[in-house]
């Protein structure tokens, strides 16, 4: 009986895990089979400075579309910096696409959490259309020839190496 009892115990942890590693594979990045091209874009940074997808050719770039009222967005953004730290290593590119808010609303959320990769202002909306960033957050992962690779959307813990190595492997030679 005691055997009976360790062997039911066994199984329901196995189903649990199994039923974990599920979601998991659920939150992590959706490969993208089109692969079409990102679309352009020419906005702003928080500091006024202009920025271009063109800006990015050759790299791997990670677009992340955000508002401060997110609180989905707010809360993935410290492991955005942690990831941008490891990623850097490997010559990606990280952004951040505020969208449809007002440069000072931005500015006092980057007072309150400081962000090491730039923060580009798409107010009227017209570039998160483009990229059919509608539901935030969503973050894009594109490749050096400028095709959309993988998709995220909903929040991630972005310093998972679930996350970064495929994002790192886009970047390596072939």
């Amino acid at each position: 009986m005691n055997l009976k009892k360790h062997l039911f115990t066994l199984l329901i942890g196995l189903m649990l895990i199994s039923s974990g590693s599920a979601s998991a594979a659920r939150r992590l990045l959706t490969p993208i089979d089109a692969q079409p091209a990102a679309p352009a874009f020419a906005l702003q940074d928080t500091q006024g400075n202009p920025r271009t997808l063109a800006d990015y050719r050759g790299k791997v770039l990670v677009v992340n579309f955000w508002a401060t009222w997110c609180p989905a967005c707010r809360k993935e953004m410290p492991s955005l910096n942690r990831a941008k730290a490891w990623l850097k290593k490997y010559d990606v590119k990280l952004l951040a696409i505020n969208v449809g808010e007002k440069a000072a609303q931005i500015e006092r959320y980057l007072k309150e959490q400081p962000l090491d990769f730039p923060v580009l202002l798409d107010p009227d909306t017209s570039v998160a259309t483009a990229w059919d960033a509608m539901r935030l957050p969503v973050t894009y992962v594109v490749d050096p020839e400028g095709k959309i690779i993988y998709r995220a959307l909903g929040g991630r813990e972005w310093d998972t190496p679930e996350l970064l190595v495929p994002i790192r492997a886009l970047g390596l030679p072939r």
